[in-house]
């Protein structure tokens, strides 16, 4: 056995920094590591071998990517060349196209933890009309309401949790709770920032999506991402332009879900925010027990779902308690889990779907922001007195919104708040559901998005009884642990955290 570290993530600084001592290389791209893989199933040499001949080669290794991508289809090559790119000034609303993808990973400026500036996005079409005035007032208005409803909410947040308050570590975790009750009244062009992690390949979809996007800031952000990345690696990121299936597809369809629906467009949500369970796998108990037994056994599908239909509830209780009996809270669940979908219909704002849209193991599509579904406004908010305050602001807000929606639509929900809702689809199956339980119910999760999962999981759990009797966040885990096993789960060595082996 050999193992050779091809490579990896270096910060762009010090490769200038080394080009500056050792001079200008050819090499310097991730294409070489795509072309090089690319030869694996066809060239008899050793990998690292390969490797360094397309070092040595990099015109032709880029003439061997274009070849293989291009006219052979093999667009897996391009997964091989992984960029990391820092994205700064981007309104919060474009933010959502960026964080669309699923093959790539993230991390954004968070509004919980940092306080905000008053630093916004004037979209292009709204920009030297006669509605950019009312739409730079309302965003500073916003913003003033912000500052005003930190300050409270953060003497609020100390009075009312003293006894964390008398110990100057909590500080920042009260302040935080008050940053991030008091952003629901900051607008979506509010500016943000990511750093993303992303393959060639997905990153010649967003590219694609991009060039096609109705937005001017959504068009600007792909060509700025090309111009950053094309001379580094121009032959694995060939098809980036707009194409008529990303422009026309989801329009036309817009058109003939008018034409059949007609004026019946308007369902408000019932009791503001909601999560309603619309779809599910029917027999999800019995299809869990049988995809377990089926994994475990030589017996055929079929047949593992006749013999779990003939179980005692107790006989299946034992099959899905021996898939769970020496989890951590970390682990995931066994991918047998995988067999059974849930699908949600979810109204909940657009701080909650900020974080919601971070699952993306799970299948998420959504309307546009709608003013017609209310608003979330924090419970904070309303014991220090200051919902009538809020509620004016998102009253100007949506008259404002209304303005902008008559002439230019596309720009109008710039102006919307990140208390203003959307309604999502979502499907997720049972072990994804799992990882939101454990992740977004836990106590140290935002109070927004704990709501909504843990009505996704008492919804899952009242259809699927014995799939999701182990559900519930970190903070619970011994005790659902204890409720299932009937006692406390053994920690192993490999569970502990590292730093406490480390002498």
């Amino acid at each position: 056995m050999k193992i050779y570290l091809a490579g990896y993530n270096v910060d762009t600084a010090v490769l200038r920094d080394l080009e500056k001592e050792a001079g200008k290389r050819e090499d310097l791209t991730p294409e070489v590591l795509s072309a090089a893989y690319a030869r694996i199933s066809r060239d008899p040499r050793p990998i690292n071998e390969i490797r360094e001949s397309a070092r040595e080669e990099v015109e032709k290794s880029r003439r061997s990517n274009s070849t293989i991508i291009f006219r052979m289809g093999h667009h897996s090559v391009a997964e091989h060349a992984v960029f990391n790119l820092d994205i700064l000034g981007v309104s919060r609303f474009a933010m959502e196209e960026v964080e669309k993808f699923r093959l790539c990973s993230y991390t954004e400026k968070s509004q919980r933890y940092i306080t905000l500036d008053n630093d916004f996005v004037l979209p292009d079409e709204i920009k030297g009309t006669r509605l950019e005035a009312s739409f730079i007032n309302m965003v500073r208005e916003q913003n003033e309401a912000y500052f005003r409803f930190f300050k409270k909410l953060k003497d609020h947040a100390f009075k009312k949790h003293a006894g964390l308050a008398a110990d100057e570590k909590n500080h920042d975790l009260l302040e935080g709770w008050a940053k991030e009750d008091a952003r629901y009244i900051t607008a979506l062009a509010t500016e943000s920032q990511v750093g993303q992690t992303i393959n060639a390949r997905t990153l010649e979809l967003l590219l694609r999506r991009f060039a096609s996007h109705p937005l001017e800031e959504v068009r600007q952000l792909g060509r700025t991402i090309y111009e950053k990345i094309s001379d580094v690696a121009p032959s694995i990121v060939i098809f980036h332009k707009a194409n008529d299936r990303d422009m026309k597809t989801y329009p036309e369809l817009k058109a003939l879900a008018a034409d059949i629906i007609g004026d019946k467009t308007a369902f408000p949500a019932a009791g503001g925010r909601g999560v309603e369970l619309v779809e599910f796998t029917e027999g999800a108990d019995d299809v869990l027990a049988a995809s377990l037994l089926h994994v475990s056994s030589n017996v055929p599908y079929k047949k593992c779902k006749s013999i779990v239909k003939d179980l005692a509830t107790r006989d299946k209780e034992e099959v899905l308690k021996a898939s769970w009996r020496y989890m951590q809270l970390y682990d995931s669940m066994l991918r047998e889990f995988e067999y059974v979908n849930l699908t949600y219909n979810i109204v909940l704002s657009a701080a909650c779907f900020g974080q919601l849209k971070r699952h993306r193991m799970a299948t998420i599509t959504s309307q546009g922001y709608d003013p017609g579904l209310g608003v979330t406004v924090p419970e904070s908010i309303k014991e220090t007195g200051m919902e009538k305050a809020f509620n004016e602001i998102i009253e100007k807000t949506d008259e404002v919104y209304d303005g902008i929606k008559k002439e230019v639509p596309l720009a109008a929900p710039y102006i919307l708040t990140n208390a203003h809702r959307k309604r999502v689809l979502m499907r997720v199956n049972a072990r994804e559901l799992y990882h939101i339980s454990r992740l977004r119910e836990d106590a140290h999760a935002q109070w927004d998005i704990q709501n909504v999962s843990r009505d996704m999981a008492r919804l899952a759990k009242e259809v699927m009884p014995l799939t999701f009797a182990f559900i519930g966040g970190k903070d619970k885990y011994n005790e659902i642990y204890r409720k299932v096993h009937g006692e406390l789960p053994k920690v192993t060595e490999t569970a502990l955290p590292a730093a406490r082996k480390i002498k």
